[in-house]
């Protein structure tokens, strides 16, 4: 039969062994916390990431990815840095153009770079004088941008003249071969309604289907200038052209309404003179009796200018 003391003999003989592992354990606490406070200098890799690449150059694969650099730090310091390097990001515009290479001095530019890390400058040394960045060129082209802008405007209103962009036109570079066939690219479609005044904005560009062209913007502006409008009218004569000598052409009607929308402040100062509508008679073979009336000169400050009528009968005299 097990007496009280029986019971109690496993867990004394587990007590020194305890209080042997915790001493262990702190005694080997304190070790690593004395040897990481104390100062020591090495050298480590820190990651590179390249910013502001100008958009007429591609960074080859053989440009610097790592930083190397030796510090003067204490040993938890060295230690985290190894195991979490700070990233670097190294602006590409302040590098120096070498035939084919970008030259970034990494003592000109130490300030910025320790201010990413820091660390004091007196305790890290750079293990290069610079990054050598080799890059390829890339073909650079100006194109127009065309509006997918499309505008509604309220009762009464309209436009005193086409869409403005701002710019109207961009640089692009990429693969020359798709440069060379590239004469315009869009802005992203956008719907306006409902205009009763002025309005301008930004639009971005359509890069979809240009994803290995760097655009030097992906935005552009645009402005509309807008006003009450109101319809006129006024009755014009209708010319006769390319009409052969000894030939008598006899047209009807004569004369055609022409119909246009002007602004209210530009309403007075349009003149029927400023209008002129004609036929051609030497369309006259396929026309089965009928020559088409075109508007050959408006008035800059009218659109939406129509005809009553356009088919305009003609018959020659013998």
């Amino acid at each position: 039969m097990k007496t009280k003391s029986d019971k109690k003999g496993p867990w004394i003989k587990r007590g020194p062994l305890k209080t042997f592992l915790f001493f262990l354990g702190f005694s080997a606490a304190i070790w690593v916390a004395v040897q990481f406070s104390k100062e020591y200098t090495e050298a480590i890799e820190l990651p590179i990431t390249y910013t502001n690449i100008p958009k007429d150059k591609i960074l080859l694969k053989d440009a610097p990815k790592t930083l190397d650099v030796r510090i003067k730090e204490r040993g938890f310091n060295i230690a985290w840095n190894r195991v979490f390097p700070p990233e670097v990001s190294i602006d590409i515009s302040d590098a120096i153009q070498q035939k084919n290479s970008l030259i970034y001095d990494l003592e000109q530019y130490k300030p910025s770079i320790l201010a990413q890390l820091n660390v004091d400058y007196e305790n890290i040394n750079f293990l290069q004088q610079e990054l050598k960045i080799n890059f390829e060129q890339r073909a650079v082209k100006k194109v127009v941008v065309v509006s997918n802008i499309e505008l509604g405007f309220a009762v009464g209103y309209s436009a005193l003249e086409e869409i403005k962009l701002q710019p109207d036109s961009i640089m692009l570079s990429g693969p020359e071969n798709i440069l060379d066939t590239l004469t315009h690219v869009t802005t992203t479609s956008l719907k306006i309604s409902n205009i009763s005044k002025n309005v301008k904005g930004k639009v971005r560009l359509d890069t979809s289907k240009l994803s290995s062209v760097s655009f030097y913007q992906d935005e552009v502006g645009y402005f509309v200038r807008t006003e009450k409008f109101t319809e006129g009218k006024v009755e014009i004569p209708i010319k006769l052209l390319n009409v052969p000598d000894q030939t008598n052409v006899v047209i009807f009607p004569k004369f055609v309404i022409v119909y246009y929308q002007v602004s209210l402040n530009d309403f007075v100062k349009i003149e029927p003179e400023a209008f002129q509508v004609a036929v051609d008679f030497s369309n006259a073979k396929d026309s089965d009796g009928f020559l088409i009336a075109q508007i050959l000169e408006k008035p800059a400050q009218v659109n939406n200018v129509r005809l009553n009528e356009n088919k305009i009968q003609f018959v020659i005299k013998r």
